[in-house]
């Protein structure tokens, strides 16, 4: 965690704004940092010590083509300093290591043959920290792990209330996951910390109004950041878009008796429809790419259009700058980009359809672990004074 022993709230709450910047938008000069912080030149110099001091920056000198003077030295992230992203599904464990200047240390997809309990899930963090502790976090710091779960999470305290695919209620996955690992853990819906990593990172940087669609082995969870903030909810769990009832114009493209959103676009029927068993996105966007079935053709457009539906009812109420679709749900968009948008705009109001940008998740496969981490990243290092 950022401390600052000589100072107060403020001092803190600068600390943690010349962190959070370098982390975010890359490595900067100090010069760079006094214009984006709007600090001066000397607390910049004195903040920028300390962080050195802490371990959660760098400096280096900086590439001296076209300097005129003297240059300023370049302030960077630490790359020792690492977060620890997991999400738990119905069919794996999917774990991965990040470090506070964005790149992926360690990786690993553990393929589930029965659902995992929290206490399993607890239990293979810690035995793969273990493991990785004695080869790719060697020598690293690792600041905390945050969970991705797909269900929704109470804010207040991590609880993740319901987590229906994977049968979970009540759990209390941040504790037990402490309890192993030793180490803070952070908890969140994965669809909202998925939309946090392509706010941040992703498809929808620059955005302040976005809308977002994860599609799982679970089912589809979804978030929505207004001017910048993510919009949570009284309790925290706002975004449930797979929970709504779906529109459905020809009674024929039906296969749920009042099935909600995620009963109809599926993941699973995608997978039937192709005869496979589980497989991650990359394998699933192969395969209907490669597919030349009817019955996969078909299967594949009556989602799209019930897709569309969904997503145009979503811009009309929130009027997002952009709506962006992750899992089986990019894969379905990425089958015709253009057509999908197409339908969107088609049952948009025209003057919310003006300027939406619909796109797929541009962190592919590591989109909710980007998400964890970020979560840890933002609680340990950049808490509010």
């Amino acid at each position: 965690m950022v401390t600052a022993s000589r100072g107060d709230g403020m001092r803190r709450a600068n600390l943690a704004l010349v962190l959070r910047t370098v982390h975010r938008e890359g490595p900067r000069s100090r010069a760079a940092l006094t214009e984006a912080t709007g600090l001066n030149r000397s607390t910049i110099a004195d903040l920028v010590g300390e962080l050195v001091s802490d371990g959660l920056v760098v400096e280096r000198a900086p590439d001296p083509v076209g300097r005129v003077g003297r240059p300023s030295p370049t302030v960077a992230p630490d790359p020792r300093v690492v977060a620890i992203g997991v999400n738990p599904e119905v069919d794996a464990l999917d774990i991965g290591a990040f470090a506070l200047d964005g790149t992926p240390v360690a990786r690993e997809r553990l393929p589930q043959t029965a659902l995992l309990t929290p206490e399993r899930t607890a239990a293979l963090v810690g035995e793969r920290l273990a493991a990785w502790d004695r080869g790719p976090l060697r020598g690293r710091r690792t600041v905390g792990v945050g969970v991705a779960v797909p269900g929704p999470v109470r804010a207040a305290d991590g609880l993740v209330r319901i987590a229906p695919h994977l049968e979970w209620t009540d759990a209390a996955i941040g504790t037990l996951v402490m309890e192993e690992t030793g180490l803070p853990a952070r908890v969140g819906n994965d669809a909202a910390l998925g939309a946090l990593a392509e706010y941040l990172f992703g498809a929808a940087r620059g955005a302040h109004d976005v809308v977002y669609l994860n599609g799982g082995a679970s089912g589809i969870g979804g978030a929505v950041i207004v001017g910048g903030v993510p919009l949570g909810g009284a309790g925290g769990y706002a975004g449930e878009f797979g929970q709504n009832r779906p529109g459905i114009v020809d009674a024929a493209d039906r296969r749920a008796a009042d099935g909600v959103l995620e009963d109809e676009v599926s993941r699973a029927r995608l997978l039937a429809a192709l005869h496979l068993d589980a497989v991650d996105d990359t394998a699933l966007a192969e395969a209907l790419a490669s597919a030349d079935d009817a019955g996969v053709r078909a299967e594949v457009a009556r989602q799209r259009r019930i897709l569309a539906t969904a997503l145009a009812n979503a811009a009309n109420v929130l009027n997002p700058a952009v709506i962006v679709l992750g899992g089986f749900l990019a894969t379905l968009a990425a089958v015709d980009h253009e057509g999908l948008d197409a339908a969107v705009r088609a049952q948009t109001m025209p003057a919310c359809a003006e300027d939406l940008r619909l796109r797929v998740a541009e962190l592919g496969e590591n989109r909710l672990l980007v998400g964890a981490a970020e979560a840890v990243f933002e609680a340990e290092l950049f808490p509010a004074p």
